[in-house]
């Protein structure tokens, strides 16, 4: 189904077969920030009573960032429950991004009011694990209601958080990139080296002989690092 310049509409389709199941409060977790060099992960937790979504509501990555922040108090207003996790760069470089991933969705998930019966995760990998009963849904963010709903909200949370930290390092520009790899971001990484919220784990590290000695290394049992989760 598509609406409005021919984006997907997310229905309720998966919640609707979950609700059939036996679960009567459904979270959509959905995470932004995977890939970025620099910044925190974050995941957000909707819960939802099935009532019909907010005009526009689409995956986050198909709107603009004025149709985004529009939708966010709106869709915080409707909501049942909204929880927001995140995981540091710290925890990333200590822990993998996998496992950094499932903490800020399990801070998430804690956040909620209630804790919910099934979490409806955007791909193919339950990254949460036990003891949460977990639905994976690839593309969840375009056909679900409760995912999309929380990667609006996620994705506008980070930004903000992103924003915050571009007066302290204008050369970076972080409100510009969210910490992604721009030109000017990788230009000033190059010139004036990681900041104290860059991922060091990382491999752009080695593309940078300068500042190569500042990378961390963990042990091979703990996982990858940016590219841990192919989802």
């Amino acid at each position: 189904m598509s609406g409005e310049e021919g984006r997907p509409v997310p229905s309720y389709a998966i919640e609707r077969q979950l609700e059939a199941a036996g679960a009567t409060r459904i979270a959509g977790v959905d995470e932004v920030g995977r890939g970025a060099w620099a910044g925190s992960v974050v995941a957000c937790a909707v819960v939802t009573d099935l009532s019909p979504p907010p005009d526009g509501l689409a995956d986050s990555k198909l709107l603009t960032e004025l149709r985004r922040t529009r939708l966010v108090d709106v869709l915080t207003d409707w909501a049942v429950g909204v929880g927001y996790g995140e995981a540091t760069p710290a925890e990333i470089d200590e822990l993998g991004l996998t496992e950094a991933l499932r903490r800020a969705a399990v801070r998430a998930l804690d956040a909620l009011p209630t804790r919910p019966d099934v979490v409806i995760v955007d791909g193919k990998h339950d990254y949460l694990g036990a003891p949460w009963a977990v639905r994976c849904e690839v593309k969840a963010d375009a056909c679900c209601v409760s995912v999309a709903a929380a990667s609006v909200l996620a994705k506008v949370h980070r930004d903000a958080q992103m924003a915050r930290l571009d007066p302290e390092h204008p050369a970076y520009e972080f409100a510009e990139n969210a910490g992604y790899p721009s030109p000017t971001h990788k230009r000033a990484l190059a010139a004036y080296g990681p900041t104290p919220y860059h991922r060091l784990s990382w491999s752009y590290l080695d593309e940078l002989p300068e500042w190569r000695h500042l990378k961390k290394h963990r042990h091979p049992s703990v996982g990858a690092g940016q590219l841990a989760l192919d989802l």
